[in-house]
């Protein structure tokens, strides 16, 4: 992993200053949208750090990839992380995977009125889905590492990373044989101590 610019210190996340207008309009849009649609149970002043700051603790693992890669956030949900990730680096194409088609619309919505034109929403169950050959891929909480490793398998290119958003008891999930798991521990400000854990097959 080589230095990036936006964590100055050991995983500390932060968001980039340039990203604050398009993911104060992300809020905003996802408010107006809960009210109607009920898209999450996350309380509006908890959303910034859970939603955002939490994704950006993912920015550093992506300073390698070279433009055109494709990324893929299993299980993105309202886009979360795939919105900070597609917004943070425009020569990226960004996938995000969901099977709610609710959540995937307010996606698509988003999309357009960030913009965000390299972020793509794909609607489907990942062990149907045609595989998505991706360079580089993540979830956040979205299943064990048994699940997450099969998904990984069908949708990522050979040798390609995987970072899972994880809590800090993620030692207590069994590791399949033939992975490897590399703990990148961090902090938020409100809601404690979390992990990246970066998984690769052996």
């Amino acid at each position: 992993m080589t230095p990036d610019p936006w964590h100055p210190g050991a995983m500390d996340p932060r968001l980039p200053k340039e990203l604050a207008a398009p993911l104060g309009r992300y809020l905003v849009l996802l408010e107006r949208w809960n009210r109607t649609h009920a898209l999450t149970a996350l309380p509006a002043s908890e959303r910034k750090e859970e939603l955002l700051l939490d994704a950006a603790a993912l920015l550093p693992f992506l300073a390698d990839l070279p433009p055109g890669s494709r990324v893929v956030d299993l299980g993105t949900g309202m886009g979360s992380p795939a919105v900070v990730l597609a917004l943070a680096r425009p020569d990226l194409e960004v996938l995000g995977v969901d099977s709610a088609a609710k959540k995937l619309a307010f996606l698509r919505q988003a999309v357009m009125e960030l913009p965000v034109p390299n972020l793509k929403a794909v609607q489907g169950r990942l062990e149907d889905l045609p595989s998505l050959q991706a360079d580089w891929g993540t979830a956040k909480a979205l299943g064990s590492l048994s699940q997450l490793t099969a998904w990984w398998s069908r949708h990522g290119k050979p040798g390609a990373p995987f970072f899972a958003l994880k809590s800090r008891d993620w030692a207590a999930e069994a590791l399949p044989v033939g992975w490897q798991a590399t703990p990148h521990p961090y902090s938020l400000p409100t809601r404690g101590d979390r992990v990246v854990l970066e998984l690769r097959a052996e």
